[in-house]
């Protein structure tokens, strides 16, 4: 790994990126409750080892959603491929690591975890920044269908909404019973769809791929009615703390 190459990790906008960032250092702890359920579902709807929520700091990533990877919870920004999806507007993909690995960031850290595959979408704060990713991993290498990238950004979209919740909730801890029940039922309904596939084995090729294709636009209404709930709640978090 160069300085230069790290160096194209930084992108011009790095000062605006990090105050977008400042309001959720309140959530700079790896391996936080609500992430971690939420990414054990997304593991589960991608067929995946591995899913995180990162949060990309000044100098490391720190994974405050883990389902697969505990050996990692906070790495230098370079070691991190979630580095780089946080500079591009669609889904980072690397489908075959070991073959085509990321020349942004150091290689040996993925073979060291015996990484084949990642897929991440952009967390966004603040004017658009990039101050995080969800992305999902596997330990072969693989192809993220366009379904798949579909469900991934809609999925990005509810992580970043939980993100502006824990962080209100973390500073508020009279909003945490009001927001848990819509956030727990959201939850297990993505966890009842992603569990029905583990039960359910299709031999026809033809038949799982219509299956595959018909579960994940399932997910995708699922994710988009766990926004909106998201959003209602969002939108009482002015109310809720000045009592109005």
């Amino acid at each position: 790994m160069t300085e230069s190459s790290y160096s194209d990790l930084i992108p011009t906008y790095e000062h605006e990126r990090l105050e977008a960032l400042r309001p959720y250092r309140v959530l700079g702890t790896p391996g936080q409750g609500v992430f971690n359920d939420f990414v054990s579902v997304v593991a589960k709807l991608f067929d995946v080892p591995i899913a995180l929520v990162s949060l990309v700091r000044e100098s490391d990533v720190v994974f405050i959603g883990n389902a697969g990877l505990p050996e990692a919870t906070i790495v230098n920004r370079e070691d991190s491929m979630c580095s780089v999806a946080i500079l591009q507007e669609g889904p980072a993909v690397f489908e075959d690591i070991a073959s085509k690995p990321c020349s942004l960031v150091n290689p040996l850290t993925a073979q060291q975890m015996h990484l084949g595959f990642y897929a991440g979408q952009a967390l966004r704060g603040a004017d658009g920044m990039g101050i995080g990713s969800l992305c999902v991993l596997d330990r072969k290498p693989r192809q993220l269908t366009e379904p798949e990238a579909q469900l991934l950004e809609q999925l990005a979209l509810v992580a970043t909404d939980l993100l502006e919740l824990q962080a209100a909730q973390a500073l508020d801890d009279t909003l945490r019973s009001r927001l848990d029940g819509p956030l727990d039922e959201s939850l297990t309904r993505l966890r009842t769809l992603a569990e029905l596939r583990e039960l359910t084995t299709v031999v026809d090729p033809a038949d799982a791929a219509r299956y595959d294709a018909s579960r994940m636009e399932e997910a995708q209404y699922l994710a988009k009615a766990m926004r909106r709930a998201l959003q209602v709640a969002l939108a009482e978090l002015p109310k809720a703390k000045t009592g109005k």
